[in-house]
């Protein structure tokens, strides 16, 4: 699977919300990623399809209450995989979070919460 990222920060992304989200997501490339947590800083997303993981695909951190969207291209790859979210750490290093399996393909939304990662 090639996997091209981008993130848009939640001002930059609010502008486009609408047009966005009414395309759809999950099999047409790309999928929201939520951080609902009360301070936690998301700065690291990655994926694995069985081949590695991924580079990161936030180019910028995601703070408590913003959200981006994540763009991806599947010609032939494999929907399901396993993501991994890293949150910066209290001496700013990435703290990693246990993997999750996910539907690339089907995910909507990913909601990063402060004791729960789920998606939709």
């Amino acid at each position: 699977m090639k996997v091209f990222k981008t993130l848009l920060t939640a001002g930059a992304f609010s502008m486009t919300a609408g047009l966005v989200l009414a395309q759809g997501t999950g099999s047409e490339g790309y999928f929201q990623i939520y951080n609902n947590t009360g301070g936690n800083v998301a700065i690291g997303f990655y994926t694995n399809d069985g081949n590695g993981w991924s580079d990161n695909w936030l180019e910028a951190e995601l703070a408590p209450g913003e959200n981006g969207a994540a763009e991806f291209t599947a010609d032939t790859g494999n929907c399901d995989q396993v993501f991994q979210v890293g949150w910066l750490g209290e001496d700013g290093s990435e703290v990693m979070d246990e993997p999750i399996s996910i539907d690339i393909c089907a995910a909507s939304n990913v909601y990063l919460d402060d004791n729960e990662i789920y998606y939709d």
